[in-house]
């Protein structure tokens, strides 16, 4: 490791990091430069991309991004808006020395602490305490697509059956304003502030056919449900979706998802990755009646000035009331005031 050199991401070697990210095991699409130009574009945080190099080869990489808010603090995080992060390497030796980097730089800068999302457990030494307050949701797709609903819970599957029959149509023609009404529509129900409408726009944009738009439609062809998704490496990610009020009557959302399924299998997707959820939050229980796997995400913070683990759940009670009020607010308002607060709650 003599020859190892750690040092950031040029504006030219974008296509050389993907093609790290897509011909590594441990890559995902949040590990992909894409995020660097819509994290950056869309909510103004600098980003820190280190990679190691050996013998003038890539040998590991690490996404970070600044954030920096008087009211949530300042952070470095491996990714922000994303379900996974950290370090992707060659070896052990050398994503400990990409993180040894990430904390000398979060000193630097004088963070309140360095996040790294790591998607599998990870041993570490040094400052790195790790916590475990998510958990993610997968499972194959069968070979035949008749086989998908067998795949999941008898009770999931008699509320898909019950949605079938409440005449809702799906179109998958990409229209990411829609898709973003509808999940503006359904966070704030939900007391949560919304991104800023140039997020979907900017995400399809950026990352084209592999990002993807799913609306439902009730009888009167009045949209009611709608997922905005990624596709990689034979996986389907349903990242950003929601439903208005009347979607939980229509049980759109459960015939949204499982239409999803069908798609995916159409393209020769082989795996549904439903993403995270808070322990024990209503996201959480939803995910579980799909009788998926369950994996715990196993995240690491290294404290930098800050004394404790940073908090900034909805579960958390100091948000108790703010979510409440949230919850009353005009939805014109709400979406107005909302990328002011949620650009540092990524």
């Amino acid at each position: 490791m003599q020859n190892l050199s750690i040092r950031k991401l040029t504006e030219k070697e974008h296509s050389l990091w993907d093609n790290y990210v897509d011909n590594h095991p441990d890559g995902s699409f949040f590990h992909l430069s894409g995020w660097l130009e819509v994290i950056h574009s869309v909510f103004g945080h600098k980003h820190h991309y280190l990679l190691a190099e050996e013998n003038q080869q890539l040998v590991g990489i690490l996404p970070l991004f600044e954030q920096k808010s008087l009211l949530f603090g300042h952070a470095l995080i491996s990714t922000p808006f994303c379900v996974y992060g950290g370090v992707v390497a060659n070896s052990s030796i050398i994503r400990e020395k990409l993180e040894s980097a990430a904390y000398e730089l979060g000193c630097d800068l004088n963070v309140d602490y360095i996040e790294l999302r790591d998607k599998n457990p990870i041993d570490s030494n040094g400052p790195w305490l790790s916590h475990s307050h998510h958990t993610s949701f997968q499972c194959p797709l069968p070979e035949k697509a008749d086989d998908i609903l067998t795949t999941i819970k008898r009770k999931q599957r008699a509320v898909i059956r019950h949605s079938q029959k409440n005449e809702l149509s799906w179109d998958n023609t990409n229209d990411p304003e829609a898709c973003f009404d509808i999940y503006a529509e359904s966070v704030r129900n939900l007391g949560t502030p919304v991104f800023s409408k140039k997020l979907f726009s900017q995400l399809k944009g950026t990352f084209g056919e592999q990002c993807e738009t799913l609306l439902v439609h009730d009888k009167n062809n009045q949209p009611v449900s709608g997922v905005l998704s990624f596709y990689y490496k034979g996986q389907v990610l349903p990242y950003y979706g929601g439903g208005k009020f009347e979607a939980r009557e229509l049980k759109s959302n459960d015939f949204m998802y499982f239409q999803l399924m069908q798609l995916a299998h159409q393209k020769g997707i082989t795996h549904f990755d439903f993403g995270r959820s808070k322990n024990n939050s209503g996201s959480y229980k939803y995910k579980k009646h799909w009788g998926m796997e369950e994996q715990p995400l196993h995240y690491r913070v290294a404290l930098v000035k800050s004394k404790a683990l940073p908090n900034l759940s909805p579960n958390n009670p100091k948000y108790k009331y703010f979510i409440k009020a949230w919850q009353k607010l005009p939805l014109g308002l709400s979406q107005k005031v909302g990328p002011l607060l949620s650009k540092y709650l990524g």
